[in-house]
Order: structure tokens, then sequence, then C-alpha cells
């Protein structure tokens, strides 16, 4: 599924602030960087405000009550200082923006987050934002497959549980 630069983007950037292990700026900044954010530099109090964030956008990975997941998802927005805007900067074709870029990098990171959610939440009704089916494995991740029937963070959980599974129909009895 092809979402826009928010509804991937926003919301690939979601999934990897939770799925991170390392919240210290060092680590941070390149994650930002690879998901398009500009001005990256953060303070380590920023990094930890990134850290809270990251704990506020995991409930909505995986939710499978839709009412739930979008009360999640709004009282994200509700805490962003966007105000949508419509923008043709850099020579690009015109595409919306959730933030001013004159925005410090961590409203930024919420503005996209956030919005990225949103979107995603409204071209999917949430059920590609998900979290890995593997008992003991906590990754979420953003289903972008054609048939939106992920169930696994990678295949290689995927992997683990049909091993597993293979493995407990051909036990013989002892």
């Amino acid at each position: 599924m092809h979402f826009n630069a928010y509804g991937g983007n926003g919301a690939a950037l979601a999934a990897d602030l939770v799925n991170a292990t390392d919240h210290s700026p060092e680590a941070l900044e390149p994650m930002l960087a690879e998901h398009g954010m500009l001005r990256t530099e953060l303070t380590p109090a920023q990094a930890g405000l990134l850290r809270a964030w990251a704990g506020r956008l995991a409930p909505v990975f995986g939710e499978t009550d839709q009412d739930t997941q979008i009360k999640l998802i709004n009282d994200l927005l509700d805490e962003t200082a966007s105000k949508p805007y419509v923008s043709a900067h850099d020579g690009r074709e015109p595409h919306l923006h959730f933030f001013s870029v004159e925005a410090d990098i961590v409203s930024r990171t919420k503005d996209t987050t956030a919005g990225g959610l949103a979107l995603a939440m409204s071209f999917s009704g949430g059920r590609r934002l998900g979290r890995c089916d593997r008992r003991g494995c906590v990754t979420v991740y953003v289903d972008t497959s054609r048939n939106g029937r992920r169930r696994f963070c990678s295949p290689a959980c995927a992997n683990r549980v049909n091993v597993a599974a293979h493995r407990a129909r051909t036990a013989t009895p002892r």
C-alpha cells in the first residue's frame, strides 16, 4: 500500500521511534535524517522528550479496537502544534506539511508522527499499524504490503513461529 509522505514517512518514523532501544541524540539524529527530517541536532533533553513521545506512540500500533485507536491518535494530535498547510518548496510538487519548518526538531517530529499515524488510520482504518504476532516480540511496523495481511515484524520472526508450529505438529509423543 502506498501512503503519501506523511502517512508513510510519518508513520514509519513513529514505528522506528517506538522500536528504538537507544534514544540518545547520537542514535536518534541519523534516524530522523533517514526519515527526511531537517536540522536533526538534538540535545539530551530533546532526546528524552522524543523517548517519552515514543511511549505515547506505542499503544497505537496493534490496537484492534478502532475506536480506541482513533482516540489514541486524536490525543496525539491534540498535543501537537500542527496546522496543516500546502507547500511547494525546493522545487518539489505541492504537498501537505503538518509543521512549520521553523519549529524545533521535537515539535516537528511530534507533528510528523501524529500526522502520519492519522493519515495511515484514515487510509487503512488503522489495520496497517501492526505489532509483531510472535510471542515475546514487541516490535511494531507499518504494513505496506499489497494485501495488508502482515503479521510479523520480519521474516525472522515469521520463520521462528512457523518452525515452532511445524515442530509441534510433527513431534512424536514419548
